[in-house]
């Protein structure tokens, strides 16, 4: 594959990433409150469209995103490279999926507001649909860490090893740590649009690890 398309492809991950977190951030942000669930409820028409607008556009991005790990794991077996185009691809598909269901809480949640009706109780459906979905997506992370981390490891990728520092696991695992000492104003866009930043910062080092492709493959030998 041509050095300029790699780019290209790891751009649209980093595009879909974008995309997805101003989704999150139609649906969550307030400049004043850090309740998701009342700024879902507080949420204009306008705003719980465009982001699921966002979703839509973001997962296609995504999609076309993962054809640069493809590449890097073409120096692998297939079993491999096709187990983490299927795993990862199946997450990425899941972001879009489980941002739908959002949506859901957040409709739920604004009628709510509308009508002075409990949110709580009005969103419980919502967010029980969402924690399904959840569950599916775990297990698809927990086999995919393993096959991504465990190559790159052994050096059959054409990833350095620092990129695992930079794959979803670690920075999930993390979530609490990075998201606790941060002002408010602060903590609800980074709580709130986690998800998709990271992926944003994993797809910008996934390019920059392979921006010189051919620096990279001696390295790798």
């Amino acid at each position: 594959m041509n050095p300029f398309w790699i780019k290209v492809l790891g751009l649209f991950g980093i595009v879909g990433g974008l995309i997805l977190f101003a989704g999150d951030m139609l649906l969550y942000y307030d400049p004043i409150s850090t309740s998701f669930k009342t700024n879902m409820g507080n949420a204009s028409d306008f705003r719980i469209i465009a982001s699921g607008v966002c979703a839509l556009f973001a997962t296609w991005f995504y999609m076309i995103g993962l054809g640069q790990i493809y590449y890097a794991f073409k120096t692998t077996k297939p079993i491999f490279r096709n187990g983490v185009l299927i795993f990862f691809g199946s997450i990425l598909i899941a972001f879009g999926i489980v941002h739908g269901a959002f949506l859901a809480i957040a409709t739920t949640a604004k009628l709510a507001t509308e009508h002075n009706l409990d949110i709580n109780e009005a969103v419980s459906l919502s967010e029980k649909i969402n924690k399904t979905l959840r569950l599916f997506v775990y297990p698809i992370v927990g086999v995919l860490s393993i096959l991504f981390i465990s190559q790159v490891w052994k050096r059959k990728t054409l990833y350095p090893r620092w990129i695992i520092i930079f794959f979803p696991l670690i920075p999930l695992l993390i979530e609490d740590l990075v998201c606790k000492y941060l002002p408010d104003n602060i903590w609800i866009v980074i709580k709130g649009g986690y998800l998709n930043l990271i992926l944003v910062v994993f797809f910008t080092a996934s390019t920059i690890a392979l921006w010189n492709i051919k620096k990279f493959r001696n390295n790798t030998k």
